[in-house]
């Protein structure tokens, strides 16, 4: 009998430490705060030429690197794209991609690149913040009712 309740105290117990850490709010990492603000506001097409104002992101699992870029847009399609130095030299990025993502013609959809898929499962994705739609204005609240 004591080994049932033992046995249920346990499975209670794991039972509650699993559900206290998945109500722990999830941290954002960049690329997610990034994204979301693109998906609230939308973003203007990207046309073609270079841009040296971009956002290149690396993701692995649930972490996240986002540096600032340079890119280039040819017939509406990612040509390339460097990392920005703290010199400010610049680095082409250059992965070896899994077969269905080799990096060539890359569409850009609502100022986000479609996600590039390495062989190490690194996702990198190319994103233009100055396309990003202005905010649109708050409803503005009608007045409360009066005893007048």
């Amino acid at each position: 009998m004591i080994k049932k309740i033992l046995l249920a105290l346990t499975i209670s117990t794991t039972a509650v430490q699993i559900q206290a850490q998945t109500d722990e709010p999830r941290e954002l990492n960049c690329y997610n705060k990034w994204s979301i603000k693109f998906e609230q506001r939308g973003a203007d097409e990207v046309e073609d030429g270079i841009y040296n104002d971009v956002i290149i992101t690396s993701r692995v699992g649930a972490k996240a690197n986002c540096w600032s870029g340079k890119a280039e847009v040819r017939k509406k399609k990612l040509v390339k794209f460097y990392i920005i130095k703290e010199d400010n030299s610049e680095e082409e990025v250059t992965r070896t991609w899994k077969k269905e993502f080799d990096n060539k013609d890359v569409d850009i959809i609502n100022g986000i690149s479609e996600t590039m898929l390495t062989v190490h499962n690194e996702m990198i994705n190319v994103l233009w913040p100055k396309k990003i739609k202005a905010k649109k204005a708050a409803l503005k609240k009608a007045p409360e009712p009066t005893d007048d």
